[in-house]
């Protein structure tokens, strides 16, 4: 009897577990996440309820005006800011002081727009290595976007574009991942360099654009440039510190690595520069481990801004070797890596080597 009653009560705790998720996920969206590390403010001010026997009553000051004006929802669902028809869009599409709850569509996020000084914050260091963490209630290939405000910006204002630096100081492709789909405990994750020179309070303006749809999330994450190691205060909760507790890189196993090829092609053109996308596959059936891509750009090319690879260039050779977070492929599996310049696209050759 008693295993029986232990059956019925875990099916009936199944049904209501998919209930919640049909109640809380919105009909248009199949994927969800949210930045972890450093943590945005929905999740953070998530966190900070946890203690609340389930009830969405965080002790942060703007965390307690952001659902007095969201509704309880926006603590629910603290992974679903996003736009269905985002498209990767941003300025000009969402609206300046908007950028926090991505102008959402499906639920209201806008408390998180709150120009306020309290919020929640993670502890970091300017130039240092970081491991961001994001949340993948639902997983999707798509591109992690990353940047950071102008040192004009301040706290006590809503977050405009022009507060922001106009490039992403980095980016990651399909990135790896850790722990389970459709729970706090699963992430991708990838290493990144912060910016330097940084000093005081800044927030991290994550956009997370989805490579099979046009769905499109967008995150704010408060921190401050203090010499910290990625504690978080503001919040009754804990986050994991990815400096304590890091996830590796995975590691290729089996097959015959060795062999990629380079696919050059242009994403923006203007008069005198160039935005491009560089597709590197491992044509070989096992795991590759590093590549290195080189093409020979148009005279008087420069590279202002390259993400997911290190670039040199010499002359008009521009050498681009895999960042940590991509450079382990799987057999036919592919990454990215792109660049804006100054100068004219042409249609360049790139070549692919592997160790």
């Amino acid at each position: 009897m008693r295993r029986r009653r232990k059956i019925t009560f875990t099916g009936v705790a199944t049904v209501i577990a998919t209930l919640l998720l049909v109640a809380l996920l919105p009909g248009q969206a199949s994927a969800h996440g949210a930045m972890m590390v450093p943590g945005s403010r929905t999740y953070l001010c998530w966190l900070d309820s946890v203690g609340s026997n389930g009830a969405a009553q965080p002790t942060n000051p703007a965390c307690q005006a952001a659902v007095a004006q969201s509704g309880t929802n926006s603590i629910y669902n603290w992974f679903a800011v996003l736009r269905s028809d985002g498209a990767g869009r941003t300025s000009g599409f969402i609206p300046d002081g908007q950028l926090c709850s991505g102008a959402a569509t499906v639920y209201n996020f806008s408390g998180y727009n709150l120009a306020r000084t309290d919020w929640p914050v993670t502890h970091l260091t300017a130039g240092a290595n970081i491991q961001f963490r994001y949340n993948k209630w639902a997983a999707h290939p798509g591109t992690f976007r990353t940047y950071i405000t102008k040192d004009s910006w301040s706290p006590t204002r809503p977050l405009a574009w022009s507060d922001l630096e106009s490039t992403p100081f980095y980016a990651a492709t399909d990135p790896p991942s850790a722990g389970p789909v459709g729970s706090v405990d699963g992430y991708y994750y990838w290493n990144a360099r912060l910016p330097s020179g940084k000093s005081g309070r800044h927030i991290v303006y994550s956009v997370w654009q989805r490579s099979d749809s046009n769905e499109t999330f967008y995150n704010c994450s408060d921190v401050v440039f203090d010499g910290g190691n990625g504690e978080v205060t503001g919040i009754r909760g804990t986050v994991p510190n990815p400096t304590t507790s890091p996830t590796p890189n995975p590691t290729p196993t089996g097959g015959n690595p060795g062999a990629c090829t380079a696919t050059f092609q242009t994403t923006g053109n203007w008069g005198n520069g160039y935005q491009a996308e560089v597709t590197v596959r491992n044509t070989g059936t096992g795991g590759l481990s590093g590549w290195t891509v080189r093409g020979t750009l148009n005279s008087g090319t420069t590279i202002n801004s390259l993400w997911n690879g290190q670039h040199t260039l010499s002359g008009t050779t521009l050498t681009v070797r895999n960042a940590q977070h991509n450079g382990t492929l799987a057999g036919n599996a592919s990454t990215t890596f792109g660049y804006v310049a100054s100068g004219t696209a042409g249609t360049p050759s790139f070549t692919c080597t592997s160790p």
